[in-house]
């Protein structure tokens, strides 16, 4: 039997399934100093890990890198905006406009704010934890303290309907 790991009884190499991107482009980049043709080493790669592993514009564009001197397999840091505006800072900017007027819709608080709905949307529901309940935004997750607040107000509730209907009662007999 072969050395290879993944290989049939006819001696043909069955491509990796479970590759990573850093995995293929250190490929790249060992065959490269060796000083194998991009061509060659697209061919090599589709054999390894299979066809979509990497394209050969990639494999001539990483090649080109290396031949540069670029040494990081990692992807460079992207530049313009960032890719979400859920930060801090909008976080507690969303989160005084709700309190401020809790009617306040994601549209408007996105037009105040000048960020994207789904960011103010992101903010309110998965951050801040808020849910509209008869229009209004409120938070949640109950607090101890605010579920014996709620108790206590059902409990004062409750006797003021026993008693009323007690009153009621006695109207009705007398």
């Amino acid at each position: 039997m072969n050395a290879r790991l993944n290989t049939t009884d006819s001696n043909i190499a069955t491509p990796i399934k479970e590759w990573l991107k850093l995995e293929v482009r250190a490929v790249v980049r060992f065959l490269f100093s060796k000083g194998t043709k991009p061509s060659e080493i697209h061919k090599q790669i589709a054999e390894t890990y299979g066809e979509g592993a990497m394209s050969r514009f990639r494999v001539y564009q990483w090649c080109t890198w290396f031949g540069e001197g670029r040494t990081s397999l990692g992807d460079e840091p992207k530049s313009g905006c960032p890719k979400t505006s859920t930060n801090e800072e909008n976080t507690t900017r969303v989160d005084e406009l709700i309190r401020c007027d809790r009617r306040m819709k994601i549209r408007e608080i996105a037009l105040k704010l000048e960020i994207p709905k789904s960011t103010v949307h992101e903010i309110v529901h998965d951050t801040l934890g808020y849910r509209k309940v008869s229009a209004q935004w409120v938070p949640k997750m109950l607090t101890e303290d605010h579920k014996l607040q709620r108790v206590e107000i059902l409990q004062c509730l409750l006797q003021r309907c026993q008693k009323t209907m007690e009153m009621r009662i006695r109207r009705i007999l007398v």
